[in-house]
């Protein structure tokens, strides 16, 4: 997701997956499926050389919710899972729909920026994370589909290598590269209609 172009697609491709993300070039973006037990509706992806990391998920479609409320509950409930201490929503803007691959299935967009308060792992002391998170709304698949990137703060980031040899990290413009630009090749990932 560096200055290159990048391409997403949602198909089956992984026994229990079914979310695949490319990019070109050397900043391709691991799969943490392959390191870790990932949910069959979600797929995480993660740079080669930060700590930054870009999570699908199929969520069922939270009907109860319309507009800009539907982006803050998704962001209170990914805080709630993530046992965040504090939640801060910066930023709601709606996104047009005619910029988007999937206009075709998506009824409402938005895209939400924030930070939450979190600890990872066995850490004591809680950081600050900005998440950047797109929703798409497919009530035809009775679907959201939430897109969250991940930007720890600069001092968590793993150590990078010569300018010359390490990947950049990725940026909010990667990140809504990749929102406009998802395609959905087999709505079978949503199960049967």
């Amino acid at each position: 997701m560096s200055g290159e172009k990048v391409q997403a697609s949602l198909e089956p491709d992984r026994v229990g997956g079914g979310k695949k993300l490319e990019s070109p070039g050397s900043t391709s973006p691991l799969s943490s499926s392959d390191l870790r037990p990932v949910p069959d509706n979600q797929e995480v992806f993660c740079h080669p050389e930060t700590d930054q990391s870009l999570i699908v998920e199929l969520l069922e479609l939270q009907a109860h919710v319309q507009g800009e409320a539907a982006a803050r509950y998704h962001f209170e409930d990914v805080g709630w899972v993530q046992e965040a201490r504090i939640q801060q929503v910066e930023s709601v803007q709606p996104l047009t729909l005619e910029n988007l691959a999937l206009r075709g299935c998506c009824q409402e967009a938005w895209l939400l920026s924030g930070k939450q308060q979190i600890t990872k792992g066995s850490q004591q002391v809680a950081k600050d994370v900005t998440l950047h998170q797109a929703l798409l709304r497919l009530p035809q698949y009775q679907t959201d589909l939430l897109l969250t990137f991940n930007q720890p703060p600069s001092e968590n980031r793993s150590s990078l290598g010569p300018e010359n040899l390490s990947p950049p990290p990725w940026s909010l413009s990667n990140f809504e590269q990749l929102v406009t630009s998802l395609t959905l090749h087999d709505p079978n990932i949503f199960g049967p209609q």
